[in-house]
């Protein structure tokens, strides 16, 4: 059976004269964004206002010339770059004759479509329905019960009500589920500070190849990876060894966006909070993107919001190898302190490798241990709190070089002495 025709859809960037440069570039993102969800872009529209209209968000004029293009164009969603309201998407909707979605839409239909895992579709859900529930309009108003309730005479609830009302117990069971999900990712954030393995989480900008450049480094069973915006959405985590000999995970992050939704990050905090817990977070950038600095202020941003600026960082930038000599010399005259990879073809890996060492070498401290041979719960303990790099056989002991937090250094010590 062939596959239906992709949907033609019109694109419409507005903005305030202030800031042209930021819609041009959101609107470019938006084109991206639409060929992802499956839409075939037929037509871009772009108005810079002094102010926004309340009602419409656009003009008139700009509206007759969208509603032309519907129809000269035959298109039949026509997509805003910015966050409509209910009382908009509906005056839009019926002056131009065509399905009106705006950007928070788009994207929530593109993590619906790659959502795998069960909590990556109750966040998804989450985020629509909050969406939808102020969006709802009297379109069923003809329906309504035969009988009122107790003690009342008339119409009895409409569908309209009816809806909402089912809407709202649904965000209250799905934010339940959620809340359960986070609780049991602080019991195994717990369970996991105890374990001897540093965690590094890749933070960045969607299509910066985070995927890609997890691949490289792990060199185990592959991420999926495509060039497509939000081309991974549920997060994967990977062990790599360092370049000392002891391990990390590293784990791939959804990837973030201009003017990302403000449900959606709600949605996802449990996810995102990831970011807080991590020992170090590898924040990548596209170095031939022309909007790099856009892209890393709006990442930064949201780590702002999750609480998550102070952990430490490794900035790198990927793609290198995109890059002409001149513009590179530039770039890392720009960013001394900026490592310039390339996932594609390994240039810089070692060296991000020893830079990310470096910085768990901060809190995973290096330590040295005699344990006599008599002492078998002890050597089981140091098994299991710390990382064992090498181990050293004496006469009378073995001297174990170690990695370990210093919480976990001082039970060691506290443990073996007992044990002794």
């Amino acid at each position: 059976m062939p596959s239906a025709a992709p949907e033609k859809a019109l694109l419409v960037g507005v903005g305030l004269k202030r800031e042209a440069s930021l819609t041009a570039s959101s609107l470019e993102e938006l084109e991206r964004l639409a060929e992802t969800a499956g839409a075939r872009v037929v037509g871009v529209f772009s108005q810079l206002l002094a102010r926004f209209h309340p009602a419409s968000l656009i003009g008139e004029g700009k509206m007759e010339e969208i509603a032309a293009a519907v129809k000269s164009l035959s298109a039949g969603t026509v997509i805003f770059d910015m966050e409509l309201s209910a009382s908009q998407q509906r005056t839009l909707e019926k002056f131009c004759k065509a399905k009106i979605i705006d950007r928070t839409r788009l994207i929530l239909d593109i993590f619906a479509q790659r959502a795998r895992t069960s909590e990556g579709r109750l966040q998804v859900e989450l985020a629509q329905l909050s969406y939808m529930l102020p969006r709802l309009t009297g379109a069923w108003r003809g329906f309504s019960q035969q009988v009122g309730g107790i003690g009342t005479r008339g119409p009895g609830e409409r569908k309209l009500e009816y809806e909402r009302r089912h809407i709202q117990y649904r965000i209250i069971h799905l934010q339940h589920e959620l809340e359960r999900v986070r609780r049991d990712r602080e019991l195994r954030r717990e369970r996991r500070l105890s374990v001897p393995v540093p965690q590094v989480a890749l933070i960045g900008y969607t299509n910066v190849g985070k995927s890609t450049l997890l691949n490289a480094l792990t060199r185990g069973a592959p991420v999926y990876a495509d060039d497509k915006l939000f081309a991974t959405l549920d997060p994967t985590s990977r062990r790599v060894r360092l370049p000392e000999g002891f391990w990390a995970v590293m784990t791939d992050t959804v990837g973030f966006i201009q003017r990302l939704p403000t449900n959606l990050v709600a949605a996802f905090r449990a996810t995102l909070e990831e970011a807080r817990w991590a020992d170090c977070l590898l924040l990548i950038s596209d170095a031939s993107s022309p909007d790099r600095k856009s892209q890393e202020e709006a990442v930064q941003g949201i780590l702002k919001d999750l609480g998550a600026q102070g952990v430490p960082q490794v900035k790198v930038l990927n793609k290198a190898d995109r890059l002409p000599a001149s513009e590179r010399r530039g770039l890392q005259h720009e960013e001394p302190g900026a490592l310039l990879v390339s996932a594609a073809t390994g240039e810089g890996l070692p060296e991000a490798l020893k830079k990310i060492q470096g910085l768990l070498s901060r809190r995973w401290l290096l330590r040295e241990l005699d344990m006599p041979y008599s002492a078998k719960a002890a050597v089981a303990e140091v098994y299991r709190s710390c990382q064992v790099l090498s181990v050293k056989h004496l006469k009378d002991r073995a001297r174990y070089r170690l990695r370990m937090t210093q919480e976990n250094w001082e039970r060691l010590q506290a443990k073996t002495k007992a044990q002794r």
